[in-house]
């Protein structure tokens, strides 16, 4: 599943193109697409044609457009999706489940479509609500202040998602205070939306094999020095995600552009096993977690 990073970079990219466009024209091929919009809000197409884009914003994995109207257009890519920005009448080689017409005062028209294999991941016209620390919502780009007024409301769907690490309003301390009451293991806090938000399972094996701390190690033992550089490796890992522009391991995660992320090539744990650890040359190991894997060093990442 697409992860903070990889996210970050379809946001990233679909700013410019449409950050005052003006939608005139919605196609929806696969109503599935469509099952976390409320209909009885109105229909998906009414809500969005005519309507401006006031920019793209993301909080962990959740991506949306707030809209002139006092709504957002919500994303969610799940396993497989893929938002991909085209010039009119390109064909599309994906599984096209919604496109739309857009129109920038500057750059033109453009499609702006929803490609989605698996039909995990969704879009929704949803209503927006005050944050409940009265701070931005959530990632704009570094041009944004915080002071715009569309950023002061986040989408009904995303406002029970904590805020992520590279959030500037993330608060390092509540943070700290939260694994302090947390009796369960360190990655299954970290996998805790409601905790952290962005982290997948990639990045989590990454981080905590940077920090060696046990996936099983429980997230209250934890110092606070090892708190911070655990923290600080999590910050670090992402960084370096968005700068190889995200993880592709096959055609499912592509960019706007439909281009895939090399941090594959950089992993130092993930899908490691049965390779010499980085730092020491002991075998790395996989064990069976939460109906996945979790990927560590046996002697560099003790359970302590």
């Amino acid at each position: 599943m697409p992860e903070l990073p990889e996210v970050e970079v379809v946001r990233a990219g679909l700013a410019p193109a449409v950050t005052g466009a003006v939608v005139r024209g919605v196609e929806v091929f696969d109503e599935r697409s469509l099952k976390r919009h409320n209909a009885a809000s109105g229909s998906f197409e009414a809500l969005l044609l005519e309507q401006r884009m006031l920019a793209a914003v993301r909080r962990g994995k959740f991506l949306w457009l707030p809209l002139g109207s006092g709504r957002a257009l919500v994303t969610h890519l799940g396993m497989s999706g893929q938002v991909l920005l085209r010039s009119p009448g390109f064909e599309e080689s994906g599984l096209l489940r919604i496109r739309l017409a857009i129109e920038h005062p500057e750059h033109g028209e453009f499609w702006v479509n929803f490609v989605d294999q698996r039909i995990f991941g969704s879009i929704a016209v949803d209503t927006v609500v005050p944050t409940a620390d009265g701070r931005a919502a959530g990632f704009a780009g570094r041009a944004a202040t915080g002071d715009e007024p569309w950023l002061a409301g986040i989408p009904s769907q995303v406002a029970h998602i904590a805020r992520d690490p590279l959030d500037p309003a993330f608060s390092d301390a509540a943070f700290f205070a939260a694994l302090a009451r947390k009796n369960t293991g360190i990655k299954r806090a970290l996998l805790d939306q409601g905790l952290i938000s962005g982290i997948g399972n990639i990045y989590v094996d990454e981080a905590l094999w940077a920090a060696r701390v046990h996936y099983e190690q429980p997230a209250a033992s934890l110092s606070m020095q090892k708190k911070r550089v655990l923290l600080a490796e999590i910050r670090r890992v992402l960084d370096k995600a968005l700068a190889e522009g995200g993880t592709s391991f096959d055609a499912q995660y592509v960019n706007v552009n439909g281009q895939s992320g090399y941090f594959a090539h950089h992993l130092t744990a993930y899908g490691q096993q049965g390779k010499p650890c980085l730092r020491c040359g002991t075998t790395m190991k996989r064990e069976q977690f939460m109906n996945r894997g979790s990927h560590f060093c046996p002697r560099c990442q003790r359970l302590r």
